[in-house]
């Protein structure tokens, strides 16, 4: 059990974690539009759940990004945040880097699950991943011990690495000699194989993610949080999260921001003591400040005076804008849309934190509605459920 919160809590958590992926589907159809005019133009004061259309975004300047998905459909801020959630899960809710690594790589990589698109962060992670694998078959291969010809030595790679992508440390040894043995039959053969797996296995590094400062950061927090929720260990875990797809100090701090945030208010703190316990982890609090002042929600001029872009020094003023001003859900998920850019990537702090103040149903909670109209909802849900009772 790695979270500290109490029982009662729980379900506010399953409801936080609901309402990252109803803001993050609501978000999709005017995603990455900048123009808040143009917004209105197309979606008037109910601006969720439009499908995806290139045909809005003529006229106003923005980025189409995703031809081909309905309403409903998720973004790969969802598509990621499902990933960490699946590896959580299959880690009894505690953070496996290695298993979320390879998780990562076989979802979004050549031959995953993942249609749509790529952002700069996750395609470096593929491609770092790749990389750091590369390194750490020529650092075992210079060092596999035996005398093998250069073909053996690639045929043992080729037997191994399927092994190296789905085990580590003593779970290596066993079926890398049995895959050996169907070619093989020489002891000293075989145990170079596993050296050279175990090699490998040591030489793959936790830190695989991009040089970046963007949302991919801080979008996929929630269900860690949910899971490390009142934890000592909580802003650890955040750091080695957030370094396999984001390995940028900047992007760190502006997690742990984020990760105090949720959890402040999983726990049932005011949002008040929340986000000044987050600002205190912030690389950068003036703006923070400066979010929070005024007496009314007014996310455009938010975004006019921040930026709308997916850089965290942009979004997350944004966000504290938004939460501090918003008097429901439906309010803040609206006014994140109207804002413009890159509202799914902001959708994944705002809709959660919402949730968990308001829950579902009624006048400021999530509306039923809304639960329904996400793709694949039941499942999603399930995963949710499952994920937060086993804390």
């Amino acid at each position: 059990m790695t979270s500290n919160v109490f029982i009662e809590r729980k379900p506010a958590i399953i409801a936080a974690l609901a309402g990252g992926w109803v803001a993050d589907a609501a978000s999709l159809g005017l995603h990455w539009l900048y123009d808040s005019q143009r917004i209105h133009e197309v979606g008037g004061q109910s601006p969720e759940f439009l499908p995806p259309k290139a045909d809005y975004f003529k006229g106003g300047f923005g980025y189409f990004a995703h031809e081909g998905k309905q309403s409903g459909d998720i973004s790969h801020y969802g598509a990621a945040t499902g990933v960490l959630t699946r590896s959580l899960l299959a880690s009894e809710g505690q953070l496996d880097v290695r298993d979320y690594q390879r998780r990562f790589r076989a979802f979004f990589g050549a031959g995953g699950r993942w249609q749509g698109y790529i952002d700069n962060p996750t395609r470096v992670t593929l491609n770092n991943l790749d990389s750091i694998e590369q390194n750490a078959i020529i650092q075992a291969q210079s060092t596999t011990t035996g005398d093998l010809s250069e073909k053996q030595k690639r045929i043992l790679v080729q037997k191994v690495l399927p092994y190296t992508r789905r085990l580590s440390g003593d779970q290596l040894a066993e079926p890398v000699r049995r895959a050996i043995n169907l070619t093989y039959q020489e002891s000293e053969i075989q145990e170079a194989g596993v050296y050279l797996a175990e090699t490998i296995d040591q030489h793959l590094l936790p830190e695989s993610g991009a040089d970046d400062m963007q949302l991919p950061a801080v979008s996929k927090l929630p269900p860690l949080v949910a899971c490390y929720s009142g934890s000592d260990k909580l802003i650890e875990v955040t750091e080695a999260a957030v370094r396999v797809t984001n390995h940028n100090d900047e992007a760190v701090g502006w997690a742990k921001c984020a990760a105090r945030l949720l959890d402040q208010i999983f726990q049932g703190n005011p949002l008040s003591t929340a986000l000044e316990a987050a600002k205190a982890e912030a690389p950068e609090r003036e703006s923070l400040n400066h979010a929070q002042s005024g007496s009314s929600l007014d996310a455009e001029n938010a975004g006019d005076t921040f930026g709308r872009t997916c850089y965290l020094h942009e979004a997350m003023p944004v966000i504290f804008h938004i939460l501090n001003h918003a008097g429901s859900y439906t309010d803040a998920v609206r006014a994140n849309i109207h804002c413009g850019g890159d509202s799914c990537g902001r959708a994944w702090i705002i809709g959660p934190a919402m949730a968990a103040i308001y829950g579902v149903g009624g006048e400021r909670g999530i509306p039923l509605s809304w639960l329904a109209r996400v793709t694949n909802a039941p499942e999603l849900l399930v995963d949710i459920e499952r994920l937060v009772n086993s804390q």
